[in-house]
């Protein structure tokens, strides 16, 4: 199964809490349909301190995200597509804007 998303990609929340935002996406979770996007759905992380070196603390880090939630932002037209797939001449598989018309890949 192809994915319209892939790591590396800039994307936009379409719904829930975090509408609206953008972000990089740093990992795929494919079994599960998920996605960690950089500072989007964050949680807070106790880290206890480690062998008396330093004191705990409690971090925000991004928790994976439904990729049903995830649209794409063109890197071309700057907006959220959808993304369509189409074969180059030399017979590649490549992911395209249905906004603007233009290759991703």
């Amino acid at each position: 199964m192809a994915f319209r998303i892939k790591r590396g990609d800039t994307v936009m929340v379409i719904s829930g809490k975090w509408k609206g935002h953008q972000g990089k996406v740093l990992r795929m979770f494919p079994r599960k349909g998920k996605a960690v996007v950089d500072g989007v759905n964050l949680v807070k992380k106790h880290r206890g301190r480690r062998h008396g070196l330093e004191e705990g603390t409690v971090e925000e880090v991004p928790a994976p995200i439904y990729l049903s939630k995830l649209m794409l932002v063109c890197p071309k037209c700057g907006q959220p597509t959808r993304v369509g797939f189409r074969f180059t001449e030399d017979g590649r598989k490549v992911r395209y804007c249905k906004k603007c018309g233009e290759v991703i890949d």
